[in-house]
């Protein structure tokens, strides 16, 4: 009896399309070792946020490595596990809009107004590609509705109301990082619609194959599932940093706080420089 415990798959190395499955594959497992590693070194705030990231890299680079299969064994576009994917990846990086400007005040309706559309930009566009008749107007209509979606999220983004809380946080990284967002759906998710109008039907169908499509998602996967991560991580690193990194007690208008907080100070000072003499061989403990 023989068990393998890894397949051996053959990566031509005349297609790209290959070889970005399997790239794709390996930097999104990566990328999600590194969010759940990091989540432990940012602070309580930016946790969820940093667990949503490693939950989308990690979410795909399971479907990656099916699909690299199912395409190196048929050579056809995985087009249901790509949606699969979709289905619950694209959802978790609307969530990050909400993880992030919840602290200016998003409410739970401006998550799911941004899920809906999404689910609604998913949807639309896997009846148009998955269900194609390789009729142009089956592929217009279907994606035309998809893009409805899109163009909600987009509007949100850089003029709606995801927008107006960035503009209302006193956070500057938070700010910053809601810019850099924007421009992901601005240009990393435009990327989709190119490779929708590769299919059979669709408008760029003369000039690119159906597999081109495979080349474009699996570049726009990438870029922008580890790209959200990393703003939503730079932005906890930023702001770890700008409040000096501690996380202690702060100041207080209340006197009896105030004590608490010099004590607790005091004595940190005492421990550290107890602790520094150890090394010069004096027992000295902090008691």
């Amino acid at each position: 009896m023989n068990i393998h415990l890894l397949d051996i798959v053959k990566i031509p190395v005349d297609d790209p399309v290959a070889f970005t499955f399997l790239t794709g594959y390996m930097a999104m497992f990566a990328a999600s070792i590194f969010f759940f590693f990091e989540r432990g070194q940012v602070d309580g705030k930016w946790k969820t946020s940093l667990l949503v990231s490693g939950l989308i890299t990690g979410i795909a680079a399971v479907h990656y490595y099916y699909m690299r299969d199912y395409y190196t064994a048929t050579q056809e576009t995985p087009t249901a596990l790509r949606y699969i994917d979709w289905t619950l990846t694209v959802p978790l990086m609307c969530l990050e809009f909400y993880l992030l400007l919840k602290p200016a005040g998003a409410k739970a309706s401006f998550m799911w107004k941004l899920i809906a559309a999404s689910v609604l930009m998913l949807v639309a566009g896997y009846i148009g590609e998955g269900f194609t008749d390789g009729s142009t107007s089956h592929s217009v209509i279907w994606g035309v509705i998809s893009t409805v979606g899109y163009v909600y999220i987009l509007y949100s983004a850089w003029a709606g109301e995801a927008k107006q809380l960035a503009a209302k946080s006193d956070n500057a990284a938070v700010k910053k990082g809601i810019q850099a967002l924007a421009w992901f759906v601005l240009v990393g998710w435009a990327i989709y619609p190119i490779g929708y109008m590769a299919m059979p039907g669709g408008w760029l169908s003369g000039i690119l194959k159906p597999t081109d499509m495979n080349l474009f998602y699996n570049i726009a996967d990438a870029i922008n599932k580890i790209g959200f991560g990393l703003v939503v991580y730079g932005i906890a690193v930023s702001d770890k940093k700008a409040s000096g990194g501690c996380s202690l007690i702060e100041p207080s208008v209340n006197p009896a706080i105030e004590r608490v907080a010099a004590a607790i100070r005091a004595r940190s000072s005492v421990c550290l420089e107890l602790y520094s003499r150890r090394y010069y061989s004096l027992k000295n403990y902090c008691i």
